[in-house]
């Protein structure tokens, strides 16, 4: 399917309509797009709604990748609010450009919603974070070498990751550690040489996917959270190649931590 993307805003207001309409909801008052490993996490959050596949949401397209689910449910969670919930997302590397890869973003703002959880799977440099582990995203660096912002569209990136809601996260779970995403191009993983540059200039954790939709929910001006969940260790850390199957793996087997993970933070936030 096509998408005109001429006016990212517009679409994204055409997409927040069709979901209103179809799942009979007013508004959304968080977004969550879960990424490999997080999407079994959605059963628990709340009741289901409704649910509609992604491709049939004008701007959307059904996932291409292994491991990541296709729908957006509408849950009401215990405190009544409603959460949208994306169980997929479109990279970069599937050469469709920008504006689909932040439409989700922008459609969670087009209903109203004024906080957005990203999640995704991703590589981990610190050694001692084992497979399994989450880590709340606390800054990022792009290295994609684009973004969602046309023109001069100046805005402040100091507090994209807000520090109010990591702290939330740490007191809902202590032994959650902070670290700084670095988004790549994809989809080869990164080469050792790389993964050092990434630790060189501060990266925690790499991956594909997240920085590009944080720019674009600053934008919206949403309060924003990340979570990682370390699926593998980067590329010379451990002297094992990366395996896409064992990325799936890790993520299946931290399954059920990271379901009662969402349950608590949808009702916190």
């Amino acid at each position: 399917m096509h998408h005109d993307f001429s006016d990212p805003t517009a679409t994204a207001e055409l997409a927040a309509r069709a979901i209103r309409e179809r799942l009979g909801i007013d508004r959304a008052d968080i977004g969550l797009v879960l990424g490999s490993g997080w999407s079994a996490g959605a059963d628990h959050l709340g009741e289901i709604i409704g649910s509609l596949p992604l491709a049939e949401i004008p701007g959307f397209s059904a996932p291409v990748v292994t491991g990541h689910g296709g729908d957006l449910l509408a849950i009401r969670v215990s405190t009544g609010r409603i959460a949208v919930v994306l169980t997929g997302r479109t990279h970069l590397y599937e050469g469709r450009g920008v504006e689909p890869v932040v439409h989700g973003v922008r459609t969670v703002a087009a209903l109203g919603a004024g906080t957005m959880v990203l999640t995704n799977g991703c590589g981990g440099l610190n050694p001692s974070w084992e497979p399994g582990t989450v880590v709340a995203i606390r800054d990022h660096i792009n290295l994609t070498g684009t973004t969602p912002l046309r023109g001069a569209t100046f805005i402040d990136m100091t507090t994209t990751w807000m520090p109010e809601l990591v702290q939330k996260v740490q007191q809902i779970d202590t032994s959650i550690p902070t670290g700084v995403y670095a988004q790549f191009h994809g989809p080869s993983y990164e080469t050792p040489a790389e993964v050092r540059m990434a630790g060189i200039i501060g990266a925690d954790l790499v991956g594909m996917s997240t920085a590009l939709e944080a720019i674009a929910a600053r934008e919206a001006g949403l309060d924003l959270l990340g979570l990682s969940l370390v699926t593998n260790l980067a590329a010379g850390v451990s002297p094992e190649p990366l395996d896409h199957a064992e990325v799936v793996a890790a993520g299946r087997a931290a399954a059920p931590r990271l379901a009662t993970l969402l349950s608590r933070i949808v009702v916190e936030l």
